[in-house]
């Protein structure tokens, strides 16, 4: 079986380089993330072709995800660059402060945050290494105790222990690279910080504008990471096309201690819905500086697959690591062994299920058949991906081909867990369709002569939403 799992891999120094990129794809990079809150727009318009043609180069459907930085929620520069923070001494954080910092105090590039706290509040700097307390608020400074102290450097982030910082998702930089992102059809648009449904729903819209010259609409995906975002979850998915469990920021505002059950709860609510998602954070963090991860970080990855996330991300181990190539390498070992492991569970997962649509219909009677007689694969011809997208959502060790015309298509779906997609011509004759999909799965050696497969289409073909066709074949010889 080819791995169900797919890695997404952040692009830096590390990886950047044309024979780096190169090598990181065929080691096992589905989804390239570029990361926004680095470098200038044209950085990543050239990162986005370089990806692209490297893609093209081995053979392999690479989609691409820009990541937008979000609301600077960060301290100010400091005089030396750090200063060392000491249990029990004052430290003030000044919205109006314009020196650089130094031991007593420090600027804020987020100036709203003398009026988003009180005292005894509890701050959490540098993901949660720093802790200050809230002691008053004196206009626009902060003045708080060291609660936890350690190193501070320039521009660490900034958390407000249980959430409730009033920080917009979307800034002015967003929107401007929203339009960058357009610019190079990216596949996915990951959104930071969303509160609920209302800052995706602002977002689509954004790109759907910035892309109409193209005639491109970008997949929506809500980076959940601050406590308001939580009860807001279902909202949250249904104004996206799915989530990143992004466990940063978000086990800062929580506790860390919160984190697994949330990111089991979260994985599990995408699948119902039908959304994609994305685990991420540290998941090999020692990989930076290590040829190895350590066994808490296997099981940390194992155990994200086991629980049915789409994708597993990788950050600053790929982007500027030692070891990119090789992070790569053990993530996709661990991902398929622990697929191996998997139980199936499909006809539990129909149980008392209702399906209102045909083309949805039709997606499950390929899982439950093409599992029940044992198929060795699952084609679905599709315009949009859904019928892909559908099938994803369940346990099945039968691997789905998603064979589509349709550019964009066939990039969204190189996120879905357990789809392979295929371009192929588009096709109006429906038997010609079926014998060309035939064909290519036994040219690339997946179907054999003796072979049973699942097959969807559509009736007209050429329409999105139209799959209404389930066909059982054997291969003949």
């Amino acid at each position: 079986m080819p791995r169900a799992t797919k890695i997404v891999a952040t692009l830096g120094p590390a990886s950047s380089s044309p024979e780096m990129l190169e090598r990181i794809l065929i080691a096992g990079v589905d989804v390239v993330r570029l990361n926004f809150s680095h470098g200038q727009a044209q950085d990543h318009i050239d990162r986005a072709h370089l990806v692209r043609e490297i893609a093209r180069k081995v053979g392999k459907v690479v989609a691409i995800m820009a990541d937008l930085q979000g609301p600077k929620i960060r301290v100010g520069k400091f005089a030396e660059g750090r200063v060392m923070l000491e249990p029990g001494q004052p430290f003030v954080l000044d919205a109006s402060r314009t020196a650089l910092g130094d031991i007593a105090g420090v600027g804020l590039d987020y100036k709203e945050l003398p009026r988003d706290v009180k005292p005894g509040d509890v701050l959490l700097l540098n993901d949660g290494l720093i802790v200050l307390t809230v002691e008053a608020v004196r206009g626009e400074a902060v003045h708080t105790l060291v609660k936890l102290g350690g190193e501070l450097s320039n521009n660490k982030g900034i958390n407000k222990q249980g959430g409730g910082l009033t920080a917009p998702a979307l800034t002015a930089k967003d929107m401007e690279d929203i339009k960058t992102a357009a610019s190079f059809q990216c596949d996915y648009i990951a959104v930071s910080f969303p509160k609920n449904a209302t800052d995706m729903e602002m977002a689509r819209q954004l790109a759907n504008v910035a892309g109409e010259q193209w005639k491109h609409r970008p997949a929506m995906i809500a980076k959940i990471e601050r406590t308001e975002a939580i009860p807001n979850l279902e909202s949250i998915l249904r104004a996206s096309d799915g989530i990143m469990v992004a466990r940063g920021d978000l086990a800062v505002e929580v506790g860390n201690a919160a984190v697994p059950a949330l990111q089991k709860r979260m994985i599990k609510l995408a699948r119902e819905m039908d959304k994609v998602v994305i685990t991420a954070t540290q998941m090999m963090e020692s990989m930076i500086v290590n040829p190895v991860p350590t066994r808490a970080e296997v099981s940390d990855v194992a155990n994200a697959v086991l629980d049915g996330t789409d994708a597993v991300m990788l950050s600053a181990e790929t982007a500027a690591g030692k070891y990119p190539v090789e992070t790569v390498e053990h993530m996709a070992a661990v991902a398929l062994e622990a697929e191996r492991a998997e139980e199936v569970t499909l006809d539990a997962d129909f149980t008392n299920k209702r399906f209102e649509r045909i083309d949805q219909s039709i997606a499950m009677g390929a899982l439950f058949t093409a599992y029940h007689l044992g198929c060795k694969a699952i084609i679905a011809l599709t315009e949009s991906g859904s019928t892909a997208l559908w099938m994803s959502r369940r346990r099945i060790h039968v691997p789905i081909f998603g064979l589509t015309a349709q550019p964009i298509s066939l990039c969204k779906m190189a996120l879905y867990r357990n789809v392979q997609p295929l371009l192929v011509p588009s096709f109006t004759d429906r038997d010609e369709a079926l014998r060309q999909a035939e064909k290519i799965l036994v040219e690339r050696g997946v179907l054999r002569p003796g072979d049973t497969y699942a097959i969807t289409c559509g009736e007209p073909m050429g329409y999105p939403g139209g799959t209404n066709m389930l066909k059982v074949c054997e291969v003949m010889a």
